[in-house]
């Protein structure tokens, strides 16, 4: 019975805050949500470029036929993403500069960086996309609840000058509404920062992944081409 009086009085204490306080309290919980819709949709995205990174580099250093991996990639046949995706645009490329005359083994392992370069930032700027709106979602989210809390005290403290004599009974529930806008905030932001940083530590991970790959490659294609 007393929880259910406390969310009673704790709903009450939001209907009844000022418009101001209000108004912050909407754009704090509308920034949770789509902090949490991102987490949601980051997480799978990342979790499936992991295993995507997995599946492809155990079937590659398997001893599979490289003109066999590159068929099936570029046949649109599969879902190719992270560094299947990397490999398919390095090995075009490879593939279209050596079948030109003339071309020689440093214009053409540039070539074949260079595509696989742009390749890598697009997967990158894609695992990353999001990410700058939890941050800013984790760094703004309590300034904006202390806003709705510093205004909500002053409504609390100008109510009591019309006041003879103020009593703790009197000021606590202005108070009280105040603070809850403060707390929304962290509510929004503690999950976003969380969040930012573990995402952005296993992007990291997946990008060096990446890279040793295309170095990798890269070795592999330059001694194909000297013999």
């Amino acid at each position: 019975m007393l929880n259910v009086t406390n969310d009673v009085a704790f709903l009450s204490l939001i209907l009844n805050a000022s418009i101001v306080v209000k108004i912050v309290m909407g754009i704090l919980l509308l920034a949770s949500l789509f902090s949490w819709w991102y987490i949601f949709v980051k997480m799978f995205t990342v979790s499936r470029a992991k295993k995507q990174a997995e599946e492809f580099e155990r079937e590659f250093w398997g001893g599979a036929d490289l003109v066999g991996l590159y068929q099936r990639a570029s046949s649109g046949q599969y879902d190719v993403a992270g560094m299947e995706r990397i490999f398919e645009a390095g090995f075009k490329e490879y593939l279209k500069l050596k079948s030109r005359a003339g071309v020689d083994i440093g214009s053409l392992m540039d070539g074949t960086r260079r595509a696989m370069k742009a390749t890598f930032q697009r997967e990158l700027d894609f695992l990353e996309s999001h990410l700058p709106f939890l941050a800013t979602v984790g760094s703004v989210s309590p300034y904006i609840g202390l806003l709705g809390t510093v205004w909500g005290i002053m409504n609390a403290f100008r109510g009591l000058s019309n006041v003879a004599q103020a009593t703790l009974a009197q000021v606590a529930p202005g108070i009280a509404e105040a603070l809850i806008a403060t707390a929304i905030g962290l509510f929004a932001a503690i999950p976003a920062v969380i969040a930012y940083n573990r995402y952005t530590a296993e992007i990291d991970r997946l990008a060096n992944r990446y890279e040793s790959f295309m170095e990798e490659f890269t070795n592999i294609l330059q001694r194909q081409a000297t013999h």
